[in-house]
């Protein structure tokens, strides 16, 4: 069986989302806000069953481009990229989770967790980012489907 028939879900994240980070600190503070812009795909060919572009847009004008290839193992997609380490699998028919680690943060970990409503047009998805085990900020985001 293939990816897309084993993670159905993940399967129907497959295109382009465009939508808005909100950083927030441990008290609700904003801290960071920008743009955000996703490709997901899931290549024919190649090395990686999943692949991943984030595109972020800060109002200054700022850009930050980065790549997350997946391998595929037990109904789970494995990140090791020069930026993470960590996996996603799905939960139920709405909710995929995510757990990471950011290799330039030893002390630190993240859960995400990811909604897709039932037309699969609009997704929610919210990082906790966990420091020494306290949850030190949160990234709210909400996303729509462009093409």
């Amino acid at each position: 069986m293939s990816i897309k028939d084993e993670m159905p879900l993940l399967a129907r994240h497959e295109g382009e989302w465009e939508g808005e980070y909100i950083w927030v600190d441990a008290e609700g503070n904003v801290t960071d806000r920008h743009a955000t812009h996703l490709a997901c795909t899931f290549p024919a060919d190649g090395e990686w069953p999943y692949y991943q572009v984030n595109t972020y847009t800060w109002p200054d004008g700022r850009t930050e481009v980065n790549h997350f290839p997946a391998a595929y193992k037990d109904r789970n997609i494995w990140f090791d990229t020069d930026r993470i380490n960590g996996r996603a699998w799905e939960v139920d028919e709405r909710t995929i989770c995510l757990t990471w680690t950011r290799k330039d943060d030893p002390n630190g970990f993240f859960y995400e967790m990811i909604q897709l409503d039932e037309t699969g047009t609009k997704r929610s998805r919210v990082w906790q980012w966990f420091e020494d085990g306290v949850c030190t900020k949160r990234t709210l985001i909400n996303e729509r489907r462009v093409s």
